[in-house]
């Protein structure tokens, strides 16, 4: 009885804080910092700038560009070369650029996206609701041209709306960096 009775006023006090709890909801309106921060953790813990940050080496190895954080593939950086034969069913699966932000496989080439807000290159132009489309559906904005490996959109998308509206958030508070990135390149073009 006395454990039940705690299991009651205990679940109690979960629903009155979470009533109390403010939502991190983005309206496109200004976010609350608290969901700013929350997007910059799960972006952070995501490991979304392992692919989306240009790097820059240092002498312990490639470090983020911090000028260029989620700003994409550099437009103005060469396109290396596929080999042919690099990439088969008993040789190698994928290959990534040095930056890790242009990636090969049986797919073609693909380029990590611009996700700062500028509105020409980036996500500046996009809504929350396009975002978490896009992350649902594997489509661009939710219904352009597929999502391409290595994205883990079809992980990233079982995220929570708050979730993903709070990564939306975060990358809607960082400086816009216009930069175009390629359109990927089909498997026969590649070669």
């Amino acid at each position: 009885m006395r454990m039940r009775r705690a299991a009651q006023v205990f679940t109690l006090v979960g629903l009155c804080a979470a009533f109390a709890a403010p939502a991190l909801v983005y309206s496109g309106d200004q976010p609350s910092d608290d969901q700013v921060a929350r997007g910059k953790y799960l972006v952070t813990l995501g490991g979304c700038n392992d692919c989306h940050s240009p790097k820059k080496m240092t002498d312990k190895g490639p470090a983020f560009d911090e000028t260029r954080l989620l700003s994409g593939q550099p437009a103005a950086d060469p396109i290396p070369a596929v080999a042919d034969g690099a990439i088969n069913p008993a040789g190698w699966m994928a290959m990534c650029n040095a930056n890790m932000t242009a990636w090969a496989g049986p797919w073609g080439v693909s380029f990590a996206s611009n996700l700062t807000p500028d509105k020409q290159t980036g996500l500046g132009e996009w809504t929350a609701e396009q975002f978490i489309k896009a992350l649902r559906t594997g489509k661009h904005r939710g219904f352009g041209q597929p999502i391409l490996p290595p994205m883990p959109w079809q992980t990233i998308g079982m995220a929570t709306d708050e979730d993903l509206t709070a990564i939306f958030a975060y990358l809607q508070s960082l400086p816009a960096v216009s930069n175009k990135v390629p359109n990927p390149i089909p498997p026969a073009a590649g070669k």
